[in-house]
């Protein structure tokens, strides 16, 4: 039986920042160390590592936000890392990115509407009537009604706001979506009603998921696989269950350990 190829699969990236090291000196600190990873397609995989890991640094160099300093990356049988900028905008049209803070990636100045027909302008043909259905249906996609379509960012809830970002990165119908700490920013009950949100429109659509965050249970929850990030370096891999039921580095138990747990909490307590 064929395996079927990965839909993105990193080998060796490395990325080097040049920082300053005092008077009219340089030096290079790594973010992202020899990194390698693969998602299939239709899978989530979950990246997890505590702030000043590199995850945002990777996740920077796979969009070709930031070039990366050396290795590949091969998304959908193509390194994106030889291709042109002319080349790269029309494979970034099967890319997506929803970010942390839903504010932040809003143009303020722009109706919900606008907000979702950007992309849909920039990368394809659509107009008119057909570009105002496909608005309200992604619109509908996210659970939102056409009554939001004039509304600013600073009308919308947290949530309101994050469902509109991911209306927008789902306008060109992506293969691969990559979620920087999507709920973090959000109230508890509001990250629940995302994250459902996220794997119902994925059991939908069937693309693939990269899911970083530095919150165990949210990692548990979505992912098939986890990477662990620590130094730059992915330090485990594996099935979601085997490296956060069973986990084999030690920087992977000390993450885990870290997680607020009653049931530790009460033993501690126990004991005293």
């Amino acid at each position: 039986m064929t395996v079927p190829a990965p839909l993105l699969a990193v080998h060796g990236l490395v990325k080097r920042y040049r920082v300053p090291a005092g008077f009219l000196a340089k030096r290079w600190i790594t973010a992202v160390d020899a990194v390698d990873l693969e998602i299939g397609a239709g899978e989530t995989l979950g990246l997890v590592g505590e702030s000043g890991s590199g995850k945002t640094s990777l996740i920077r160099c796979i969009m070709r936000i930031q070039e990366p300093t050396a290795g590949s990356i091969r998304f959908d049988g193509v390194d994106l890392t030889s291709l042109d900028a002319a080349a790269l905008r029309a494979k970034r049209r099967e890319m997506a990115i929803v970010y942390q803070n839903p504010y932040l990636s809003l143009n303020p100045r722009l109706t919900v509407e606008a907000l979702i027909a950007e992309p849909i302008v920039t990368l394809s043909t659509l107009r008119g009537s057909a570009l105002k259905d496909r608005i309200e249906g992604l619109l509908r996609d996210v659970g939102l009604g056409r009554d939001y379509l004039g509304r600013r960012s600073h009308e919308l809830s947290g949530g309101q706001a994050q469902r509109v970002a991911i209306a927008r990165a789902l306008a060109m119908a992506p293969k691969l979506m990559i979620l920087d700490e999507p709920t973090s920013a959000l109230d508890v009950s509001v990250q629940a009603q995302i994250l459902n949100l996220l794997q119902d429109l994925q059991s939908a659509s069937g693309f693939s998921y990269l899911f970083v965050s530095h919150n165990i249970d949210v990692i548990r929850h979505v992912s098939d696989r986890v990477a662990v990030m620590h130094r730059g370096k992915i330090v485990e891999c594996g099935d979601a269950a085997d490296v956060l039921d069973r986990p084999q580095a030690e920087h992977t138990q000390v993450l885990i350990a870290a997680v607020p747990s009653l049931e530790r909490a009460y033993h501690r307590w126990d004991q005293a």
